[in-house]
């Protein structure tokens, strides 16, 4: 071995090793600054008064932009943008915090309501894998542009401000008895379901995806074309690979909108047949209608029990993919 080689092996080696207390110090500094604000918030909840650690968030926030040197400006973003986050969080902490273990532990073996947790995993994937589908060719053609763009991202977009009872009563007048396709029986059909949430859902995948190819270095692919490449393998091998965190993404966001949607499902499929196994075919409702069907019935105990389940099933999701997708840069 040659004494470059050496050296820039060293240099290598030494670099690795600088790199590496960097980041368990900052993984360190991280967990500690978690479970401080885990201790606060168990503390002020414990004595009653939740409001002490909204107030205890944002300041340790700004403590930390002033102990870190990021000026004026880092210290009004770091204290707004925990306002949000207190805001964000402290419900949601609450919830949780709020609920008897044992009364989540009686929904959670309720089948009624593993029955409600398993359709509100199954159908959004069916309609985030739509979504995705038919919505990653559309975004790749509003990356590269073309006239009436705004007409069509316009019309993409329109679904997040439409309120939710509409977007189920457009699924049934669009898709419904007299629709465009009369054959198809939408109304409390699995169907109807994930054509509901698809229609809310699919401008994330579309404007992620969008954002994702719009990233991309056009030279790139320009220069896999002069060598030869059709436009689909330069779409495989270039485009794809450097985009697709951002496809990924879009889908992960669709799958969480639909999750959460409640008015046009609760218009377009109140109750649903669908395929529960082992049981077979069962009839059941997506989560956030149970849970408000559980509210209306049984108070806000036992909803409150289902939808923290809900919440820590979606939060296990979303840290599995995060977990499994993101932790490296390679191309699935």
């Amino acid at each position: 071995m040659s004494a470059d080689t050496t050296t820039s092996t060293d240099n290598t080696t030494s670099a690795e090793r600088r790199a590496v207390p960097a980041s368990v110090g900052k993984g360190t500094t991280v967990l500690a600054v978690l479970t401080v604000q885990l201790v606060a918030f168990a503390v002020a909840f414990s004595l009653g008064y939740p409001g002490v650690y909204a107030v205890f968030a944002v300041l340790s926030a700004a403590a930390l932009a002033v102990a870190h040197n990021r000026g004026t400006f880092g210290l009004a973003a770091a204290t707004l943008g925990t306002v949000l986050l207190v805001a964000l969080g402290l419900p949601l902490l609450l919830l949780v915090a709020r609920q008897d273990p044992a009364l989540v532990a009686e929904m959670a073996a309720d089948p009624s309501v593993q029955q409600a947790l398993y359709l509100s995993v199954y159908a959004p994937l069916l309609a985030a894998l739509a979504s995705v589908a038919f919505g990653v060719p559309l975004a790749l053609v509003l990356a590269r542009g073309f006239p009436g763009k705004t007409l069509v991202e316009s019309l993409v977009d329109l679904p997040l401000v439409v309120p939710h009872s509409v977007a189920g009563l457009a699924i049934l007048f669009g898709f419904g008895k007299g629709g465009a396709f009369p054959q198809l029986k939408i109304l409390g059909t699995m169907l109807g379901m994930v054509l509901a949430m698809t229609f809310v859902s699919a401008p994330f995948a579309v404007n992620a995806a969008r954002e994702a190819f719009e990233s991309v270095d056009t030279r790139v692919e320009w220069a896999a074309r002069t060598l030869g490449a059709n436009r689909f393998e330069t779409f495989r091998r270039v485009t794809a690979p450097l985009a697709w965190r951002g496809v990924l993404t879009g889908g992960v966001l669709a799958w969480a909108r639909a999750v959460s949607e409640f008015g046009a499902v609760a218009i377009v499929a109140y109750s649903v047949d669908f395929f529960y196994p082992p049981k077979g075919e069962i009839t059941g409702q997506h989560a956030p209608v149970f849970i408000y069907n559980t509210y209306l019935s049984s108070g806000l105990e036992e909803s409150g029990a289902v939808a923290t389940l809900l919440l820590g099933l979606s939060a296990i999701i979303f840290l599995l993919v995060r977990t499994i997708a993101y932790d490296d840069g390679g191309w699935p």
